[in-house]
């Protein structure tokens, strides 16, 4: 029988007895799913069909309400309650009295124990506390993750956990990437009940005395390494390991039956629940310093003091909260950042990882429930972001990010005050292409005038709900205060296609890359919209606000839009909100039909913006990711170099600038056809910059220009060869 059968049947002959010794009709286990839902995974009493069917949602349901508040909850009358949630396929309607008890491993909840009778039963403190104890042995089941596969072997639907962002509090900062490491001691709990009250009482004492010793080790390596006010934090800490208010508690419970161990991890579970419940931040933190003994003195007493952890060699830590001693245990060549659910920048755990060099985040809130050991963790210490499970374009931003910062300083800073103008005086606007506030400390670096596209997408695809006006507000505020003066154009959300929204259901379609997507879908659904408008507008403040509308097809839709701008403006002005300076509109060209309602567009629009990558696989009606076509047909080609000038021409002539933001802009030999088309803003990769400008500076705009309006007129398949050759001629670096 598979580990899962195995798990199964234990879970099952747990609810027979548990349901046996209290007299109970129904007993049932829930346990926590991906994507924070309960699932009914052992029951005796309710109908068997039930069981992997049946799920709650976080807070829905009295299961739901008992995970989320993490206390105990016994009713006479269950269904009058108002947050009952009645599952016909259940029968649980037979049933009125009801008891349940969260699950927990430390302070994660990993499921609930359930109790019923048909009769309305009064559950007294003495049946709770039999099944917290009982609880307390699952939770080591549970947390094993053996429950992940069922019996059969199958994969439970919606198992799948969606990438997610989370955000937080920097209390030091910094990026990093890599794995994700859980900070659970992991201290299997054999025995519960103990036979000799005064035998576990001499081995707490000893396992004391040894921790006691141990700390005192630790801190005496590390005095000569502390300063005046890490020094103080240690200290406090040795206090700590000497309350003896808090030993005589596990004493006590000692005293009522448990084993040392057990009564070590019920004192720690309830101080949680009572400190989680006062409002001083400062009580609140030396919490972290009360966990951390406990987990140390639970070592002591099972004998495994001083194990070593593996940990992989890009460690990121998530925990709840840490004491500053436990961040010491870990080793500091393979840990590279810390996410913890609390603290805050006068923490005894953020004063150390800040003398550790470590990006820490807090307040990141739940964390621990919404990442999985060996996750793929992004932390951006920069901004207070953390993403979980991040989706391939995410992870290649993020690490084009690192790139750029390792590989290209010393590029970047050689042109980085130069001015992109050629041999011949003509002066390109080098712009930035960015989609997360990891990127915009690249403007500096990278020398680049502004943003030329801000995709707004990104934050709502790496959430697990819609961001509301608040929360997308903040965001655009930020890359404000980021650019300073510098100009920004915003994006308008552009999901559909090959970027999902994980919250909103879509039909499939057979071409995703034509179909309901960008403007289309926001047009649609105007509420998505509004929100966005709304957003932008409140965070400009007084500043220019350029927004942009991505798969413009027609021109109705975009005086749709515009409408709506109009709108909102009109109504923030009302509401008291502090307007923009002024407000730019413009239109991303990237469907051809487009190309003929240019005469009608231009004089209704700000800016023109070309996305160039879908523009091109519209054109030659290729799909860019099939690998197939990649060679087939090649952008540096007479028919899109014909386009771009015709294009460019017309825009000119009507005074609109015109400006490419897709690929091609950040390939030196691409940009030097784009300017000898008459291109002269380009917006791309901010690692792109450096390479472009150096081509822009060594070419002389006019010949390029002659020589680029011939190749148009060419009939060959691609004039990369004579480009390539010459650049190469010339000495243009590209």
């Amino acid at each position: 029988m598979k580990s899962g059968g195995l798990v199964q049947s234990r879970l099952d002959r747990v609810v027979k007895l548990i349901a046996a010794n209290m007299v109970a009709e129904v007993c049932s286990i829930y346990a926590m799913r991906a994507g924070e839902v309960l699932e009914l995974y052992a029951t005796e009493g309710l109908r068997p069909e039930a069981v992997h069917s049946t799920r709650l949602r976080l807070g829905e349901g009295l299961v739901g309400q008992i995970a989320l508040t993490a206390e105990p909850l016994a009713l006479s009358d269950a269904q009058q309650h108002a947050n009952f949630a009645y599952r016909p396929e259940t029968g649980e309607e037979l049933y009125h009295s009801f008891c349940g008890v969260p699950i927990q491993l430390g302070a994660r909840v990993l499921g609930v124990l359930v109790v019923q009778n048909r009769t309305q039963r009064s559950y007294g403190e003495e049946e709770i506390e039999t099944l917290e104890t009982v609880a307390m042995v699952l939770a080591e089941l549970l947390g094993s993750g053996e429950v992940i596969t069922l019996e059969e072997g199958r994969s439970v639907e919606g198992s799948a956990l969606l990438p997610v962002r989370i955000g937080g509090l920097v209390l030091n900062e910094g990026m990093a990437m890599g794995r994700a490491v859980l900070h659970q001691w992991g201290i299997v709990i054999n025995q519960v009940v103990a036979e000799d009250p005064e035998a576990e009482i001499a081995r707490l004492d000893e396992a004391v005395g040894d921790m006691r010793r141990a700390v005192d080790r630790m801190l005496a390596r590390m005095d000569k390494n502390l300063d005046d006010e890490q020094g103080e934090v240690m200290e406090s800490y040795r206090m700590f390991a000497h309350d003896r208010g808090w030993l005589e508690r596990i004493r006590d419970v000692i005293n009522s039956g448990l084993t040392a161990e057990a009564a070590v991890e019920r004192i720690k579970n309830d101080t949680h629940q009572r400190m989680m419940k006062v409002r001083d931040p400062y009580i609140r933190e030396r919490l972290a310093d009360l966990e951390d003994l406990a987990y140390r003195l639970l070592q002591h007493l099972s004998g495994t003091e001083g194990s070593s952890r593996n940990l992989p060699d890009e460690t990121i830590l998530i925990a709840r909260t840490l004491g500053p001693a436990e961040l010491l245990d870990y080793d500091r060549k393979r840990l590279r950042a810390v996410v913890l659910e609390e603290g805050s920048k006068t923490a005894h755990v953020a004063i150390v990882a800040r003398a550790l060099g470590l990006p820490t985040i807090g307040r990141c809130e739940g964390a621990l429930s919404r990442i999985r050991a060996g996750d793929s963790v992004i932390v951006d210490g920069q901004n207070g972001q953390v993403f979980a499970r991040p989706n391939q374009g995410i992870k290649q931003t993020f690490k084009a990010s690192l790139a750029l910062q390792e590989k290209r300083k010393a590029e970047m800073a050689a042109v980085r005050n130069l001015p992109a103008v050629s041999q011949d005086s003509v002066t390109v606007e080098l712009l930035m292409n960015a989609g997360l506030l990891i990127d915009l400390p690249h403007l500096d670096e990278c020398g680049a005038t502004g943003i030329g596209l801000y995709r707004t997408e990104i934050p709502f695809m790496v959430r697990d709900a819609f961001p509301g006006v608040e929360d997308q507000q903040a965001l655009y505020s930020k890359v404000f205060e980021q650019t300073g003066s510098r100009p920004v154009t915003f994006r308008t959300l552009d999901v559909g296609g090959d970027k999902p929204l994980p919250y909103l259901t879509m039909e499939k379609e057979e071409n995703p890359a034509m179909g309901w997507r960008a403007l289309r879908m926001t047009l649609d659904r105007p509420v998505m919209l509004r929100l966005q408008l709304q957003a932008l507008i409140r965070a400009a403040k007084g500043r220019e606000l350029r927004i942009m509308f991505p798969m413009v097809t027609d021109i109705s839709e975009f005086d749709k839009a515009r409408g709506m701008v109009e709108r909102e403006l009109a109504r923030e002005i009302a509401r008291g909100t502090a307007a923009p300076s002024a407000i730019k509109l413009g239109a991303m060209l990237e469907v051809p039909a487009l190309l003929w309602q240019l005469d009608k567009l231009l004089p209704s629009i700000d800016f023109l913006s070309i996305g160039s990558n879908d523009l091109f696989q519209f054109v030659f009606a290729a799909d860019r990711g099939n690998p197939s076509l990649t060679r087939r047909f090649d952008s540096l080609s007479p028919p899109m170099l014909r386009l771009l000038s015709d294009l460019t021409a017309q825009a000119n002539a009507a005074n609109v600038p015109v400006t490419l933001c897709g690929e091609m802009a950040g390939h030196p030999l691409e940009a030097l056809a784009l300017i000898g088309c008459g291109i002269r803003r380009l917006s791309m990769s901010a690692g792109s910059i450096a390479p472009v400008k150096q081509t822009v500076r060594a070419l002389n705009v006019a010949e390029v220009t002659d020589l680029v309006q011939h190749l148009a007129g060419l009939r060959t398949r691609s004039v990369r060869g004579v480009l390539r050759a010459y650049a190469l001629d010339r000495g243009i670096p590209f």
